[in-house]
């Protein structure tokens, strides 16, 4: 009985470690692809007004990416330094909103 529980753990870790795989494969030909349309926004002189706020979300979304599937931020145990990270990412943007509007007023 106990072999068979064993066994059924076995395959269960298997099962999740080639779900976690096939997701960083994923998210690492996401990263690749938008890094590529960024170069080719940039390359193909596109106007800066159109260009530089994709790029921002483009790199929004491949930080997202790196947190989550590469830092292993969604797993169980993480709650602590994913909310330093949140934090820091708070204080970030509320300072460059703060030195916006200052140099703009």
């Amino acid at each position: 009985m106990s072999e068979n529980t064993n066994s059924t753990a076995l395959n269960y870790r298997k099962k999740q470690r080639k779900e976690e795989m096939k997701q960083q494969v994923i998210t690492f030909v996401l990263m690749i692809a938008f890094t590529i349309v960024a170069f080719g926004m940039v390359m193909a002189e596109l106007s800066k007004y159109f260009v530089i706020p994709i790029l921002i979300v483009l790199a929004i979304v491949q930080v997202g990416f790196q947190l989550y599937y590469f830092m292993h931020m969604s797993h169980k145990g993480h709650e602590m330094p994913a909310l330093m990270i949140y934090g820091g990412m708070a204080v970030a943007f509320l300072t460059v909103l703060t030195l916006t509007v200052i140099v703009w007023w």
